[in-house]
């Protein structure tokens, strides 16, 4: 027999509340109640939802909730009972203060390392923003840009990343994400990574990567281990990657604007390009590479077919 969709609501609601303390850990049994039920994560989003909704503020999420939709009557009232219930508990306080989360910014051409409070290591390409919080250094979350996470791996307290409304469950030691306009990149160096987003799950070994357009299912891959992050020492590598993404890759590393013109950008390459000796030299060595020609437009550069470049 089904379980009761009130009884569901209830343990969804439950979960919410729990992940506010910046100290939960029991990811493993939230991610099994998950998957017991295509229900328990519709549900779970829905009661998510409602508490913003609501105006209370929540710990991020594990999930990206749907499209909006008005919290039921039962939602309001059930979390509203709930939530008070646990801020009379011995003075527990079911409120995260804000100053607990703070920015980390690069700007384009810049990198930054952070060490965490926990031993783990996040670096910083270009034009990236990572959000962290001071109560919890076992989480982190990428808005834009690429960011190499080297875990200190604790199965009690998996480090999780959220992007793009997914959410990357560290089960190993070293992973990059990229995060560009819609679409998010994983690749792992090391260990394992789960990434998950609504029902969607895929576990990524040592050696493989996904790519997930907002919208679409994530497509999982493989990648050369030994590349993933290879921009910290000023390399980029590709297999089969579109022209554009070059373009925003060498934008990112080299602080200067880099686009791919029309008809170039869905070119697909493959194989190694240098970013030694500064965008003036690194932009027209990537382009003869590449097999077009880099121009100079304004403070920036447009990588062209090579007839366009005589015009």
């Amino acid at each position: 027999m089904n379980t009761p969709r009130t009884i569901i609501e209830d343990e969804a609601i439950a979960w919410v509340i729990r992940q506010r303390d910046p100290g939960f850990a029991d990811w493993e049994s939230f991610m099994l109640w998950l998957e017991e039920d295509p229900m328990h994560a519709q549900t779970y989003d829905e009661m998510a939802l409602a508490d913003q909704d609501m105006i209370l503020p929540v710990a991020p999420r594990p999930l990206a909730p749907p499209a909006r939709r008005a919290p039921s009557r039962r939602m309001a009232m059930g979390w509203g009972a709930v939530a008070a219930s646990l801020v009379a508990v011995a003075g527990y306080s079911v409120l995260i203060p804000a100053a607990t989360t703070y920015a980390v910014e690069t700007p384009a051409g810049g990198r930054e390392s952070v060490t965490l409070a926990d031993g783990s290591r996040i670096d910083l390409n270009g034009a990236t923003r990572v959000m962290l919080d001071r109560e919890n250094p076992r989480f982190a979350q990428l808005d834009r840009g690429e960011a190499l996470f080297t875990v200190i791996h604790d199965e009690s307290r998996p480090f999780i990343v959220k992007t793009g409304g997914a959410t990357l469950t560290d089960a190993g030691t070293a992973f990059n994400v990229v995060r560009t306009d819609d679409v998010t990149e994983v690749a792992v160096s090391e260990g394992v990574v789960i990434y998950g987003k609504g029902a969607e799950k895929v576990t990524l070994p040592v050696g493989h990567s996904l790519r997930a357009v907002d919208g679409r299912r994530a497509e999982a891959g493989r990648t050369d281990a030994g590349a993933v992050a290879a921009w910290r020492d000023g390399r980029l590598i590709y297999s089969d990657a579109a022209f554009a993404t070059v373009a925003g890759d060498l934008s990112r590393n080299l602080g200067v604007p880099v686009s791919a013109a029309a008809g170039v950008g869905d070119r697909r390459f493959s194989g190694v390009i240098l970013l030694e000796g500064g965008a003036d030299r690194a932009v027209p060595r990537a382009g003869a590479v590449l097999g077009v020609s880099a121009r100079r437009e304004g403070s920036g550069w447009v990588l062209i077919a090579g007839s366009d470049a005589e015009r």
